[in-house]
């Protein structure tokens, strides 16, 4: 049997259903960083860590009879980085949609830094810089421009507008761009040229909905890059993503969300401990030989889960024993956000 896990990092004491209140506010620090974040981390991020910045209480959208986010509740504290995870239909769109005021709340309480989305639209508009699921980059419009337009929109004076554009351009890496046409760019640059935009009016919060669906990998990796930095340098960020990586990779806390509602909230680490454990042994199997493997791992007494062609023992207090049952191969390796995810939304497809 291969043995892929390694060795878990198990002192995060979060569980499921602890407040926020209950993390460690991070410290922003000034070392390594990009200058031009350092530059809009003193600007922007004096507020202070831990207050909270969106809160929602029994929060719902409906479409007609239809019910996108069913009655919510969730907080996202100054300096956190939030992930909501979901399968499609989720709710995590429409709820992202709700905070950044394109979409008006059906029912419940919205609040972002204080003000009721309700209510102070116009004002919480001003404080938000979203980076939406699908570009909307204007094609007529050179890179700088894309953002010189934009910041008329929050009416910034023209010299404070340019030099927003020229450190958003470098932080970015789009310098050399700066006077070329949105078309000639690559999808890379065209998803960072739209996080760079969202900066123009340093936002108390910047909103990304699925920032790298569709980036290869290189592009994903340096967006990525660029918003650990700005996460180190004290922003907040509510995202939502389809990729378990991204989450772990960014995320203080996520949110798994399905048929609008939240079925988990933590620390990853937290999440993956108490779903699911420190390491997950796959046990492939033929279709025939599923019912007697089953009833074996059954009479041991352990957490485990059964397809038609596979079963995922979850391992929490060391390594389950080898079973007797015909097994076609075994591989054991480190528990992850995806097991979380799948034991909770489910592993069938949603459409």
């Amino acid at each position: 049997m291969r043995d892929e896990s390694r060795p878990r990092d198990s002192r995060d004491p979060s569980h499921h259903g602890a407040e926020p209140d209950d993390l460690q506010p991070r410290t922003a620090t000034h070392a390594g960083l990009d200058r031009h974040v350092v530059g809009y981390s003193q600007e922007v991020f004096s507020v202070q860590v831990g207050k909270p910045i969106v809160t929602a209480h029994r929060l719902t959208k409906r479409f007609g009879t239809f019910t996108a986010v069913d009655a919510i509740d969730f907080r996202v504290n100054a300096g956190e980085c939030v992930a909501f995870l979901g399968p499609n239909g989720a709710g995590k769109s429409s709820t992202m949609r709700m905070i950044y005021c394109a979409s008006p709340v059906t029912e419940g309480e919205l609040y972002v830094d204080g003000l009721d989305v309700k209510r102070e639209a116009r004002q919480v508009k001003s404080l938000i810089g979203v980076v939406p699921q699908e570009s909307n980059l204007d094609p007529d419009l050179t890179v700088r421009n894309n953002l010189l337009t934009y910041a008329r929109y929050f009416d910034i004076p023209k010299k404070v507008a340019e030099q927003r554009a020229d450190e958003a351009l470098a932080l970015f890496q789009l310098t050399e761009k700066a006077k070329a046409s949105v078309d000639t760019l690559s999808g890379g640059m065209q998803r960072r040229l739209t996080i760079a935009r969202a900066l123009i009016n340093r936002p108390r919060l910047i909103v990304l909905d699925e920032p790298t669906t569709g980036l290869d990998p290189q592009a994903r990796h340096l967006v990525w890059t660029k918003l650990r930095q700005l996460k180190d340098a004290g922003a907040t960020m509510l995202l939502t993503t389809h990729y378990m990586e991204e989450a772990a990779r960014l995320a203080d806390r996520v949110i798994i969300m399905d048929r609008g509602t939240i079925l988990a909230e933590g620390t990853p680490a937290a999440l993956v401990e108490t779903y699911v454990g420190h390491s997950v042994l796959e046990l492939r199997i033929d279709r025939e030989e599923n019912g007697p493997l089953v009833e074996e791992l059954a009479g041991w007494g352990i957490d485990f889960e059964a397809t038609d062609d596979a079963v995922y023992v979850f391992e929490r207090n060391g390594n389950a024993p080898a079973p007797k049952s015909a097994v076609r191969e075994a591989l054991r390796r480190p528990a992850t956000l995806e097991d979380v995810f799948l034991r909770l939304a489910g592993r069938s497809l949603q459409e």
